[in-house]
């Protein structure tokens, strides 16, 4: 049996992660904890993540008690938040799951880092429909090359605090690879006013934020006279909560190393 550690055991994702690791048969819950002064710090985290009963593990403050308690860190959190976490699972080369968004492209590196002494799954999207989208995605722009211009629209609550997701950046970084460019060289994030025409290598990432949206990416490659359309739409947090354990059973046992989504579903 898999033990696991749950970051931000009180937030959105944390809570659903728990309630996922609850109905796995082959993971159970080791730990939990929040931020040092979190209102749910004390408390049972059956209670917190919403299953209306007690699990007998109490929301910790912090990382540094809990991290010899479990096998596996799952971490859902805040960029700084995370940093400081994957530091301490390094340090203890205990595995970790990180699914947190808006990592800064120097964070990441410390990351990558860090994975030379654990194992660690990093992927702005958990969810498998996400991960085979990516593929699709890669092979249509190969297809297609550089007569299709591509577009990304992503779509998610008013409440997330990134922009573009995560998601929406990955399928940009493919499909720039795929047609032999860099996203940073050609990602285009605003159009507003007198712009002039599109330019052919440019792609484009578009960002809605409104109510309750779990999250809603359209990659659009238009040619002429026809456009191709590929869509995934997620109705509920559980598909990334069930990638992320399903992640955290993977990691168990591998050697140090940064790891993805595409290594946990062997669509490398």
């Amino acid at each position: 049996m898999i033990r696991a550690i749950v970051a931000g055991a009180g937030g959105r994702m944390g809570g659903r992660i728990i309630n996922i690791i609850e109905a796995d048969k082959d993971i159970t819950l080791a730990a939990a904890f929040e931020k040092k002064g979190s209102r749910f710090a004390g408390q049972d985290a059956g209670i917190v993540a919403g299953l209306n009963r007690a699990l007998g593990i109490i929301v910790q403050e912090g990382l540094e008690g809990v991290i010899d308690e479990g096998d596996v860190l799952i971490d859902f959190t805040f960029h700084e938040a995370t940093l400081n976490h994957a530091r301490i699972a390094a340090g203890a080369k205990k595995p970790m799951v990180i699914g947190t968004t808006g990592l800064s492209a120097a964070e990441i590196d410390e990351i990558r880092n860090l994975a030379r002494s654990f194992p660690c799954v990093l992927a702005p999207n958990m969810s498998v429909g996400v991960n085979l989208l990516y593929k699709l995605v890669e092979m249509a722009a190969k297809t297609l090359g550089d007569d299709y211009d591509i577009e990304i629209i992503e779509a998610h609550h008013r409440m997330k605090k990134d922009a573009p997701s995560g998601t929406a950046l990955q399928i940009g970084r493919v499909a720039a690879a795929a047609v032999g460019r860099k996203l940073e060289e050609v990602g285009v994030y605003a159009r507003h006013g007198l712009i002039g025409e599109r330019t052919a290598k440019e792609i484009g990432i578009q960002t809605v934020r409104a109510g309750d949206i779990v999250g809603e990416h359209t990659v659009l490659f238009g040619g002429i006279g026809e456009r191709i359309e590929l869509v995934h739409k997620a109705s509920s947090r559980d598909t990334f909560a069930k990638g992320a354990v399903r992640a955290a059973k993977w990691v168990v046992g591998k050697g140090p190393g940064l790891y993805d989504m595409q290594d946990v579903l062997g669509l490398k």
